[in-house]
């Protein structure tokens, strides 16, 4: 697991002072609760679909059937998804920080275990304007928490790491990824995810999207450990004991 010292990014603010801190390269957005409202009711409903409990990773519920009921579970979850799409609403400032982002020319992508169908039809509506690439969806494996999709992303932009990137999401699936990756992370809190803000993966908290138009202006300075706590216990592999895991 990467490092967790305390990241800092140049200021955005044209015209500001020369700095010693590194430029942003790029953010990676999570899409479902983080680009726009969580949708949970969904989940409980891909569950009932597919008759897991709770506890129980859909992703990996569905990588563990054999290839026949792979199929037939992989489209019950597409289907819920596809209606959920009708309700699909935009968090607060998602508008504004883009138009600020494609003013600074800073590279965005969106790294999500959801999959292409409900992604476009989010940006189509509500970003058709503002470029998004590249696009990783569960298609690409491992899903997150594992860092693979945004190291990918990194490597498509021609970045020998993720150290010059943020991540930006609302569970704690974001926030390994983020981290292992070797990332910043920026948690967007919410309503159920309060338990991550002093999280040791979570660099810094927002409480909407637009919060970042300032912090980023002014340079990004992640929190230092001594404002974390351990909440893994060292051990990467028990996210699902944290208080929000990936619904998906």
């Amino acid at each position: 697991m990467a490092s967790a010292a305390r990241p800092r990014f140049a200021p955005l603010k044209k015209g500001a002072p020369p700095t010693t801190a590194p430029k942003l390269q790029g953010i990676v957005f999570d899409m479902d609760g983080t680009l726009c409202l969580p949708q949970t009711h969904m989940f409980a409903d891909m569950r009932r679909a597919l008759g897991i409990p709770k506890t129980t990773d859909i992703l990996q519920h569905i990588e563990s059937l054999p290839p026949p009921r792979q199929a037939t579970a992989s489209e019950a979850v597409r289907s819920i998804e596809r209606q959920a799409m009708a309700s699909q609403a935009p968090q607060p400032g998602l508008v504004a920080l883009m138009a600020y982002l494609d003013d600074r020319a800073v590279p965005k992508a969106i790294c999500t275990r959801n999959f292409d169908v409900p992604v476009r039809h989010l940006l189509d509506t509500f970003l058709p304007a503002s470029p998004f690439d590249p696009v990783v969806t569960r298609a690409f494996k491992p899903p997150k928490p594992d860092p693979a999709g945004i190291l990918h992303i990194a490597r498509r932009w021609g970045l020998p790491g993720a150290a010059g990137l943020i991540m930006v999401g609302d569970s704690i699936d974001d926030m390994a990824a983020g981290r292992r990756a070797g990332a910043a992370t920026v948690l967007l809190v919410n309503g159920v995810n309060g338990g991550l803000a002093a999280h040791e993966y979570t660099d810094l908290v927002i409480e909407r999207l637009d919060d970042l138009v300032a912090i980023l202006e002014d340079g990004f300075q992640g929190r230092d450990a001594s404002q974390r706590r351990d909440g893994a216990g060292g051990k990467d592999g028990h996210l699902a004991d944290e208080p929000t895991s990936a619904a998906l």
